[in-house]
């Protein structure tokens, strides 16, 4: 039987898991071609605010790469935009021609709605609907002092408030109405709302009308109708959404506010299905994310021929901002028909607020304490009556039924068809189920086959919880997390068992651990190649298409696809000659941006990947290596100046910083691992704030580890005081080389050294002169063999070369 084209305009989370359950139950069925307006493809969008905020990183919030798509035989033509459907002739039509379908599936989502004023379509006036304005909005962060003004005060308007602010942007947010979330909250919860974001520097202005967006080539300030003017780098439009229908339209498909649909989710053309926030069904359109995952299921069902019927439903709302815990479901308008149970508690910041109608729930409004809101959200939804609870009604689902539940009996409670993960509409049932049958014993294995608590997270505790209810005694929370879906064995015990049983091959790993997965994924294979370059430094050979794409090529893309080149300065020192040669290589390959970064050190942005090979084998000839700003290894030695030339300068702080990172440069690490030293404990270098750190000090070297200054702030850990410089060297070499022995693959220091514990590292390193000298002597085997230059590796094709540090030590020691 041959298969059917199925045609798929729209590479979104409904598409996407409309795909994953065709896949399920019928794969064979369908030759699937997937259309994308974006030049990538599917991503969890509810995870844009984490991106934005810094958060999470967008490789974090993929939810089917290129692997998944190959594995499925989907023909991907992602940032092609249809243009036509011919419904007579069964085409749809792009710029690049026709392509026929015997099924077709619009997920065409939402536009943003931009307010009709003058200057909205200057530069710097963006929405917030995808990775490209997610992108736009982190460059404008990055000036110095941007201020953003954000047009809304809903959902997308406040999570873009709260990341820009995280950013370290100066923010307003100007909403309509009286109170925030409006739609979603009552007056007392939006004053609630207002209070806590304007203590995070994030200045409100209700009842804000805008008049225009001021500025000549850009965005430069906000009117209001009032005359208040605010100044913006930036102005993100969040109002609302509208359903884009307008190839439906086009094409004579009967649309309304949305693509008008029947219970099996097709269009008034019996052979055209529509999914998701385009849709509209009985009068309603949807924009949370859960109901479009029930007409993802609808439509895989009805495209496989099965019976299925989507039924109108309840939708819950959780404002995915840090910190911020707010829960909103149903109707809690005032009405002489309601009545109203609330419960204040000004000091700890917690609000509820239930609004009843003959006594069945109609809305739900929880600040500050939420743990009960599906509780509530189950007994709305199934029209409860709540009569014999009443007096103890508000204090939550612990409250009832005599003594006082703790949380693992509330959740146990719950009906099977509770919903415990409102983002992907998964219900307790499905999670105890999966618990049993598939032997699951921690919240990722629960996330990766159910995907419950997989998206904002908030609903971890209640899987946490339902783990314990289900598992009893057996249940244990430090239970080993599975390096991926490919092994139930975590990284410590891969670690291991490659060493005990001598395993010197990826495939030697998979074959001998039972991988489920022939080939891996793209989260185990990195990892394998790392632990076994580490393990086995002289045995193994590098496999680079185990590395990601930055590694493999030697420098990083950028979001347009070029790269970016940093060379090596040792230390931060340059020369007259070394910047001259960088200018000659700019001015050569026409490259448009040079940035001075954070690691004193000179980036060259927007070089073409067909040149890369030129650009290193002129910067080669100037004297540069490659200053592995794209890998997990030794980035940076950042420095001051020193006693050379600072008159607080207790040190040859530069001197020792060149050193350090001469000796160490080209070590591959679990993650990116930076170094500095400081002089004097002014500390100029920033030495801690940094994996690894030194405080230059009359009487010898300070040294530190275990800092952070990414998504987390962390300040460094001391490890311990030495008195020479030769010392200073041993002690930072063993306690990387510790790490790159025990680190999990993508872990910094900072985690790691909390994972094994701070006085374990101080003893092995400290106190332990015959584990520090395994710790060094092993760092410098292996260092033997690492790429001194990939640069010149990847022009002269060479895979090894020859390199002694120890001899380089012994030279240095002896002047």
């Amino acid at each position: 039987m041959s298969k059917q084209k199925l045609v798929v305009i729209g590479a979104g989370m409904a598409s996407g898991r409309m795909l994953e359950h065709l896949f399920e139950n019928t794969p064979e069925a369908f030759d699937v071609t997937l259309f994308g307006a974006e030049p990538r493809g599917n991503y969890n969008r509810i995870m844009l605010s984490p991106v934005l905020s810094g958060e999470k990183t967008f490789d974090e919030i993929v939810t089917h790469d290129a692997d998944w798509y190959a594995e499925n035989n989907v023909t991907c033509r992602f940032g092609e935009t249809v243009t036509g459907i011919d419904r007579e002739n069964k085409t749809v039509t792009t710029p690049k021609g026709e392509l026929s379908y015997d099924k077709l599936v619009v997920a065409t989502g939402s536009a943003p709605f931009i307010i009709p004023v003058a200057g909205k379509d200057l530069p710097g006036v963006r929405a917030f609907r995808d990775l490209d304005d997610v992108d736009a909005m982190v460059e404008a962060a990055g000036k110095p002092n941007a201020k953003a003004v954000v047009i809304g005060g809903g959902l997308l308007g406040l999570e873009a408030a709260a990341a820009l602010r995280l950013r370290g942007m100066e923010v307003v947010v100007l909403h309509l109405m009286g109170h925030l979330m409006e739609r979603q909250l009552d007056p007392a919860a939006g004053f609630l709302l207002k209070q806590e974001l304007e203590g995070r520097g994030i200045k409100i202005h209700c009842e804000a009308q805008t008049k225009a967006i001021l500025g000549e080539d850009r965005a430069e300030a906000v009117l209001l109708d009032d005359g208040t003017v605010y100044p913006a780098d930036l102005v993100v439009m969040a109002v609302g959404i509208r359903p884009e229908v307008r190839i439906a339209t086009d094409a004579g498909i009967h649309v309304e506010r949305g693509i008008v649909v029947d219970d099996q989710m097709r269009s008034s053309d019996p052979d055209i299905l529509a999914i998701g926030e385009c849709v509209e069904h009985q009068k309603t359109c949807y924009g949370l994310v859960a109901p479009l995952y029930d007409m993802a299921k609808v439509a895989a069902a009805t495209l496989a021929g099965e019976d299925a019927a989507f039924r109108p439903v309840e939708t819950a709302t959780q404002l995915k901002v840090t910190g911020v815990t707010l829960y909103s479901a149903g109707d809690f308008a005032d009405g002489e028909d309601r009545e109203e149970i609330v419960l204040r508690d000004a000091t700890a910041g917690v609000y509820k607020r239930l609004v009843l109608k003959e006594n069945r729930i109609l809305g739900a409004v929880l600040y500050g304490e939420t743990s009960d809101g599906g509780w509530f959200f189950d007994m709305l939804k199934k029209g409860t009556d709540v009569s014999d609870m009443r007096e103890t009604l508000i204090f939550g689902q612990a409250f009832q039924g005599g003594a006082p539940l703790d949380p693992t009996a509330a959740v146990a409670a719950l009906p099977d068809d509770a919903e415990i993960c409102g983002c992907n509409g998964v219900c307790k049932g499905k999670i105890v189920s999966a618990i049993t049958e598939k032997g699951l014993t921690n919240v990722d294995g629960v996330r990766a086959h159910t995907k419950a608590s997989a998206s904002c997270g908030t609903c971890t505790g209640l899987v946490e919880q339902l783990l314990q209810a289900t598992l009893g005694a057996a249940y244990n929370p430090a239970a080993v997390t599975p390096m991926c879906g490919c092994t139930p064995l975590g990284h410590d015990e891969v670690r291991r068992l490659i060493k005990s049983k001598g395993l010197k091959t990826i495939p030697a790993v998979m074959q001998e651990l039972e991988w489920s997965s022939s080939g891996g994924c793209a989260k185990c294979r990195p990892a394998l190649n790392y632990y076994l370059v580490a393990d086995w430094p002289d045995e193994y050979a590098d496999d680079y298409q185990s590395r990601f794409i930055n590694e493999r090529v030697h420098a990083n893309i950028q979001k347009d696809g070029t790269y970016s080149v940093v060379p090596r300065m040792w230390g931060g020192m340059t020369s007259s000659a070394e910047l001259r040669a960088i200018a000659d290589v700019v001015d050569k390959f026409d490259i448009p941006s040079v940035k001075v970064t954070g690691g004193q050190r000179i980036d060259m942005l927007g070089i073409r990947k067909e040149d890369l090979p030129a650009v290193w084998a002129d910067l080669g000839k100037a004297g540069f290596v490659s200053g592995h700003a794209y890998a997990k290894g030794l980035r940076t030695v950042k420095t001051c100046v020193g006693s050379d030339w600072c008159r607080f300068g207790t040190q040859d702080s530069t001197g020792l910083g060149v050193r350090i990172e001469k000796f160490m440069w080209g070590s591959w690490t679990p993650a990116k691992v930076k170094l500095a030293v400081s002089g004097c404990p002014r500390n100029c270098a920033e030495a801690t704030c940094k994996d690894v750190g030194v405080i230059c000090v009359d009487s010898g070297y300070e040294i530190h580890f275990a800092g952070a200054a990414g998504l987390d702030i962390k300040g460094t850990e001391v490890l311990g005081h030495v008195k020479t410089e030769d010392e200073a060297l041993e002690h930072i070499v063993a306690v990387v080389q510790m790490y790159r022995e025990q680190g999990h693959y993508l872990e910094r220091i900072y985690k790691w050294a909390k994972r094994v514990g701070h006085d374990e590292v101080r003893r092995q390193i400290m106190d332990d002169a015959g584990k520090r000298k395994g710790y060094f002597d092993r760092f410098v085997f292996s260092q033997k063999f690492a790429q001194v230059d990939p640069w010149s590796e990847r022009v002269s094709g060479k895979d090894k070369h020859e390199f002694n540090p120890m001899a380089v030590f012994q030279k240095e020691a002896a002047e």
